[in-house]
């Protein structure tokens, strides 16, 4: 699984039948402690309703046409998950909720020992 942020959507008018009706995002891989972009982008079948802006999962190969939304599809890209929490060395270097303020913040900030209560 790789860690990213959904940057925007592609539009693609001209595609087999079996991609009519799948959302498709333009990703940008992270950095999982600094969230900052790499500057490698992908566009991924969204499966999950991720929006702009958001972190999420995404796999690739062979594991992301192994969702009930890319099942028997085209794809070599799939988000399969949100991100809520990242946290490394007991301190948390994102959370989801806390996005409105920068999307980080430290363990001491969600609790003592790295844990949210």
């Amino acid at each position: 699984m790789v860690l990213a942020r959904v940057k925007g959507t592609v539009v693609s008018t001209h595609k087999p039948d079996s991609m009519q009706g799948l959302r498709l995002l333009l990703l940008e891989k992270i950095d999982a402690v600094t969230l900052k972009g790499k500057g490698d982008y992908v566009v991924g079948i969204d499966s999950v309703g991720a929006n702009a802006g958001e972190i999420v999962f995404y796999v690739t190969g062979s594991s992301a046409r192994m969702t009930d939304t890319t099942k028997g599809k085209p794809s070599d890209a799939t988000i399969i998950a949100v991100v809520d929490l990242i946290e490394k060395d007991g301190v948390f270097t994102y959370e989801k909720a806390s996005e409105g303020s920068g999307g980080s913040a430290s363990a001491g900030a969600l609790g003592s020992g790295g844990s949210k209560g």
